[in-house]
């Protein structure tokens, strides 16, 4: 292909490189696909009208923490979920209220979560939202002891769909945090559900090459 010379050229380019990619893509990381770098705000112009070009799809271009992504629709992705062997995961209320507690009052010890729980946070529970990628220790209070603080990661924001914690609902809205806290395994980026569409039951590809 040669060099982009129109807007719907560059459009098109950052579609692909959107719908190949594996993680949320910045806008710095976009403009490196050119010889020439078009400027953030050129970018910034083709991906609002990328996500115009896609409304009303079954696959949405999304922007999160980490930067732009396609992802599937939440209201399709219960039936590409039968096309899957293995069910999403399902955390406890602990997790998920110690997720909660960390993301609205962060940065948190596990004393301050536990004053807030009333009952005690096991390790178990920290160490299933740090594998996730959902926390991580970000320093220590100086206090004695000196306890570690935690806070909530970019995965995080990114698995929900999320550009910042101000988009989180109210810390009241407990129903609604588990739901948020759900989506990663609805919400999954275009590209995996593509993959997964693709595979028969043997886990091999079905499309052709090439």
């Amino acid at each position: 292909m040669q060099s982009p010379n129109t807007p719907e050229d560059y459009k098109r380019v950052i579609e692909t490189a959107l719908l190949a990619a594996g993680a949320p893509m910045p806008v710095a990381t976009l403009r490196r696909l050119f010889e020439e770098d078009p400027g953030a705000d050129f970018v910034r112009r083709l991906l609002d009208e990328l996500r115009a070009d896609w409304d009303g799809r079954g696959v949405e271009l999304a922007q999160t923490a980490g930067g732009w992504r396609f992802q599937t629709r939440l209201e399709y992705q219960v039936y590409l979920d039968r096309l899957k062997e293995e069910k999403p995961p399902k955390y406890s209320r602990a997790v998920l209220e110690t997720l909660a507690i960390i993301a609205y009052r962060q940065p948190v010890t596990r004393g301050d979560i536990e004053d807030i729980r009333g009952v005690a946070v096991s390790p178990s529970v920290l160490k299933t939202l740090e594998s996730r990628g959902w926390i991580d220790e970000v320093g220590h209070r100086d206090t004695p002891g000196r306890p570690a603080l935690f806070a909530t990661t970019r995965r995080f924001l990114d698995d929900l769909g999320l550009r910042s914690l101000t988009e989180l609902p109210a810390l009241t809205e407990i129903e609604r945090i588990m739901e948020l806290v759900e989506l990663p395994a609805l919400g999954q980026p275009a590209s995996e559900a593509a993959e997964e569409v693709g595979a028969d039951e043997s886990g091999e590809s079905t499309e052709s090459p090439g």
